[in-house]
């Protein structure tokens, strides 16, 4: 992996100038001046978002620039607009202009997968590490993934629905696309803690590519056939805000136990409404600062390795830098080829009863959380 030295001298300039006999090329003191060569290199970051339609993703943007800004550092980003195609290219532009470090936020689509892949690969080929952000990029053994503990995502759900609906119920579920590897950990969190109790899932349906929608239709259609339901596990907030319009046009929002993630502004707003029951929060101004720091620590040569894995092997893309500084990681995962070093947040259930300890003032504004109650 290629380290950036952060000062580049043009001495081969300097010494012809000198040789010259120009003025100034000496000082007071008779020896030459290389202080009007000096130049500062900053760290080159490359990011790539499956897109902004999803509302935690413009946050995490601003957070990440700007606190790799911070640590001396300019990031590019590039908006994939849901094209796996596209987010190829921008990884092929990122190895053309030299990235030091390649973060990626994988486009969540049943494309072919295979291309993206083999971009890591080139990446890591031209010295470039590869951090896969918030989704795992599988048998691209990636540098580094950073990310949430989705499965406990899932327990969180499933443990808030047990206990506001107690032992039985008859659920749906409307996941997120299972091209996106959060989604089956999210589901196997929740299916882990229902186990144990007589909540039922009745139906389960898939919001490709995180179409909100899908809430709306998939709420409605069930409705039809089953005319009741209990409990609602929504994918994200923006599916559970569709769910509730199909549950209200039937008088039944307020009813029914409604759950999503990533505490976005309305779902907090109608938690507090009463008509969603909880979200999970999942701090992404601490998953981005996270990111952005060991995206710079691995420009400038550090290795990652797994907490209490003192002496293991580096990143997959190599190390070339002299006694470079380790970083270490939670733990490892299996990217269905390879074990990776993984980086893991923990998330927090969010309800009415904590909305103030966790989120107002923190994450949200309370005017704007409470805005539809506090006339």
């Amino acid at each position: 992996m290629r380290k950036r030295s952060g000062k580049k001298w043009n001495t081969g300039l300097a010494l012809l100038l000198c040789l010259a006999g120009l003025s100034g090329c000496q000082n007071a003191s008779g020896l030459p001046e290389t202080s009007e060569t000096e130049q500062e290199e900053r760290i080159q970051i490359g990011i790539t978002f499956d897109s902004f339609i999803i509302e935690r993703w413009q946050r995490d943007r601003d957070v990440f620039v700007s606190a790799a800004q911070e640590l001396g550092a300019e990031v590019n980003v590039q908006n994939a607009n849901g094209d796996m195609e596209e987010q190829i290219a921008q990884m092929d532009y990122f190895i053309q202009k030299e990235m030091d470090v390649i973060v990626v936020v994988m486009v969540a689509s049943d494309e072919d997968e295979s291309g993206l892949i083999e971009a890591v690969g080139r990446a890591q080929k031209a010295g470039i590490p590869v951090v896969a952000y918030d989704r795992l990029i599988l048998n691209a053994d990636v540098d580094l993934y950073i990310s949430f503990d989705n499965v406990q995502v899932g327990r969180l759900m499933a443990e808030h629905m047990q206990e506001h609906l107690g032992e039985g119920g008859e659920l749906l579920q409307v996941c997120g696309p299972m091209a996106d590897y959060n989604v089956p950990q999210v589901m196997e969190g929740f299916e882990e803690v229902l186990e144990d109790s007589d909540l039922e899932i009745m139906e389960t349906e898939y919001a490709e590519e995180w179409l909100a929608e899908t809430g709306f239709t998939a709420t409605g259609a069930y409705l039809k056939t089953h005319y009741e339901v209990d409990g609602v596990m929504c994918g994200n907030d923006s599916i559970a805000g569709h769910a509730v319009r199909a549950l209200s046009e039937r008088r039944m929002a307020g009813k029914v136990c409604v759950v999503g993630q990533d505490a976005d502004l309305d779902a907090c707003q109608r938690i507090v409404e009463g008509t969603q029951c909880m979200t999970v929060y999942k701090p992404v101004e601490k998953l981005a600062r996270r990111a952005a720091e060991l995206a710079v620590a691995l420009a400038e040569g550090s290795r990652i390795a797994t907490a209490g894995a003192a002496g293991s092997e580096p990143a997959s893309s190599g190390n070339s830098g002299t006694d470079p500084q380790e970083i270490k990681v939670q733990g490892s995962i299996h990217d269905g080829t390879w074990q990776v070093p993984y980086e893991c947040l923990e998330p927090v259930a969010v309800t009415r009863e904590n909305m103030d300890e966790v989120i107002t003032g923190k994450y949200h504004e309370e005017s704007d959380i409470y805005l539809n109650v506090r006339n």
